[in-house]
């Protein structure tokens, strides 16, 4: 991982700051820390963070607030420390963007790994003319900019991988442990972080999220991408 990558740790919690801050130097990255919100977004406003280490219970502004207003001023990867069993609080980190998460007590190497897994994810590089293109969608990968019918969509660097992997796998039912092997590049992890992203990128591509057209749920089985071949009807019920 490139030395000069920018790491923001926001953590009121001065221990849980220093452990992380001085395993992710000794990785290589450049840290600054904010022991709050309204720090953590003025320490922005001096240095824009190539990713936010996000303590989710922080005073006052918590970080599901401070990930709302990172997100309104531009795109940065997020992952979020939270608390061991705070399941929808969790959950509802990733709806407004963020893109991993790692549960307090956490390995500090865990972290670092989790945080170069990111960055990775969204500096490989890509072959160039690989642009890809089905049902009004247009994806350029070396760019990393996504459009729907000519308009911008808004997405987060998961929700990118996660749709040009559905583009580049039409057809084919995949499974969430596949997915996460696939596009977040773990071996291991909490599935329900495939379900939440699946569901945050329909509300984006899809004509109706409840009733998706492009990203089916095959259930007991995973989820497949249909390219459309005419009008048919909508599945029904909503699918998760």
């Amino acid at each position: 991982m490139e030395s000069n990558k920018s790491i923001l740790v926001v953590d009121d919690d001065p221990t849980v700051a220093e452990v992380v801050t001085g395993y992710l130097e000794r990785a290589g990255f450049a840290v600054h820390q904010a022991p709050d919100g309204p720090a953590a977004l003025r320490a922005t406003e001096l240095r824009w963070p190539d990713l936010v280490v996000l303590d989710l219970m922080l005073p006052g502004m918590d970080g599901l607030e401070v990930c709302r207003l990172l997100r309104s001023r531009g795109p940065v990867p997020v992952i979020m420390l939270t608390a061991r069993g705070d399941e929808d609080d969790r959950i509802l980190g990733l709806e407004i963007g963020a893109d991993d998460y790692v549960t307090k007590p956490f390995s500090p190497r865990e972290l670092v790994l989790r945080v170069e897994s990111v960055l990775r994810r969204g500096s490989s590089p890509q072959p160039p003319g690989a642009t890809l293109s089905a049902a009004g969608l247009e994806l350029d990968p070396a760019a990393r900019r996504a459009t729907k019918h000519g308009h911008d969509l808004s997405l987060t660097l998961r929700e990118f991988d996660l749709l040009a992997y559905f583009l580049r796998h039409p057809g084919q039912v995949c499974d969430r442990d596949r997915l996460m092997r696939e596009v977040w590049g773990w071996e291991f992890g909490d599935l329900s972080t495939v379900t939440v992203h699946v569901r945050r990128l329909r509300g984006k591509i899809e004509d109706d999220p409840a009733r998706p057209g492009l990203i089916h749920t095959v259930w007991g089985a995973g989820y497949r991408f249909d390219l459309p071949t005419g009008p048919a009807p909508h599945p029904a019920g909503n699918q998760v």
